[in-house]
């Protein structure tokens, strides 16, 4: 099996651990992300974590009535998740999909690098969403590594979109995955 698809595999089980220990009760508290809510960042979690990530393994763009859609509005969003998940992993299994390039709608990307975008997204945005709820988010050194990879070579062009805030400043021997958050702009714990 492919190593970052088995990562993905591996952040696809915590974030679907956070989106299960998330209460509807939380829904209107503010985020890491200061732009949403906790139901707005699930929805996005949702959204591009699970549903864009099986279609960018087949060259789809997601359809309008996904984006408008309000996931977290329907009584079984973790499990729906969880399931939409497992398809989009099962997307990403075959070889011939890590060797094509992906259509993004405005150009060609080989699809390792999809993948770690995919990843990012996952890792970042699920300890975003723990982080809100109060729950632990764990993440594997090997994981941590591929996306404090990912983060610093996206990091300007997120920053040039307000993706990313400016950098946090930590000491040189910080973890890879508090690396990650602080170069996404993101305090990490205890810090």
């Amino acid at each position: 099996m492919n190593k970052i698809h088995e990562q993905l595999t591996s952040a696809a089980d915590e974030a679907a651990r956070v989106v299960a220990g998330t209460r509807p009760e939380q829904f209107g508290d503010k985020t890491p992300c200061t732009q949403w809510d906790v139901k707005e960042l699930l929805n996005h979690l949702v959204l591009w974590t699970s549903y864009s990530f099986e279609r960018r393994a087949r060259s789809e763009q997601v359809d309008a009535d996904l984006m408008e859609r309000d996931f977290a509005s329907e009584p079984d969003y973790a499990a729906r998740y969880r399931d939409q998940l497992d398809r989009a992993l099962a997307a990403w299994a075959p070889d011939e999909v890590w060797s094509s390039t992906i259509d993004t709608g405005s150009g060609q990307t080989p699809a390792p690098q999809i993948a770690e975008m995919i990843l990012m997204e996952l890792v970042l945005h699920s300890w975003d969403l723990a982080t809100a709820t109060g729950q632990d988010y764990t993440c594997r050194d090997d994981v941590a590594a591929t996306v404090a990879k990912a983060v610093a070579d996206a990091a300007e062009m997120y920053r040039e979109y307000d993706g990313f805030a400016a950098e946090v400043e930590l000491d040189a021997d910080a973890s890879a995955f508090d690396r990650a958050l602080a170069v996404s702009g993101r305090q990490p714990a205890g810090r």
